[in-house]
């Protein structure tokens, strides 16, 4: 009787106590989608940030003036960081149809918690600094000196500007994983 009423005294119960193997699996194959997408969108943010390029002439054909992405480096963080997480999410995709099958792992999903944590992070200060330099290359700073650009490459503007959004896409993915992975080691 004594170990009975210490197994409701800390909250256990013997009916019942299976975790919900259908709501872990509806959530794990929800995980495998959102990962999907999410590397989707970091691919093609760091694609078309990559190619972006314009050339406009000054005076004559053979003095031009020219804008890449590589020209600043924060845009080349911009490439690398979405390039990382996007080979991330390729190999995380193993594990997240490993919890599809198996619904009740538990150390893979904690080590998915601290990686997704850490690729969130990676992804949030390379889009980040590159919407400060997409702000001023749209808006420019006159107390600095610096002019907009956006005037006169236009076409690399909208370029730059058009790459922000999939890495934000995978910067919202990525915090509704780590929450869901949370929330299916809480039921547990």
């Amino acid at each position: 009787m004594k170990g009975a009423s210490a197994a409701i005294e800390l909250g256990e119960s013997k009916i019942g106590s299976t975790p919900r193997s259908g709501v872990n699996r509806g959530a794990a194959i929800l995980d495998f989608i959102l990962r999907i997408i999410a590397f989707l969108g970091t691919l093609a943010s760091a694609i078309a940030m990559g190619t972006t390029r314009e050339r406009l002439p000054f005076f004559t054909q053979f003095l031009q003036f020219r804008a890449e992405y590589d020209d600043l480096p924060t845009f080349t963080f911009f490439v690398v960081a979405n390039s990382i997480v996007c080979a991330y999410l390729m190999f995380s995709l193993a594990l997240s149809i490993f919890h599809i099958i198996r619904s009740n792992a538990k150390n893979s999903r904690i080590i998915l918690i601290f990686l997704d944590t850490g690729m969130l992070a990676l992804l949030t200060a390379g889009a980040s600094a590159a919407t400060a330099i997409v702000y001023l290359a749209h808006k420019g700073n006159a107390k600095a000196n610096w002019f907009a650009i956006c005037q006169q490459f236009n076409s690399f503007c909208e370029r730059i500007s058009g790459s922000l959004i999939g890495s934000f896409v995978a910067i919202v993915i990525f915090v509704l994983l780590i929450l869901m992975s949370a929330a299916a080691l809480s039921r547990r």
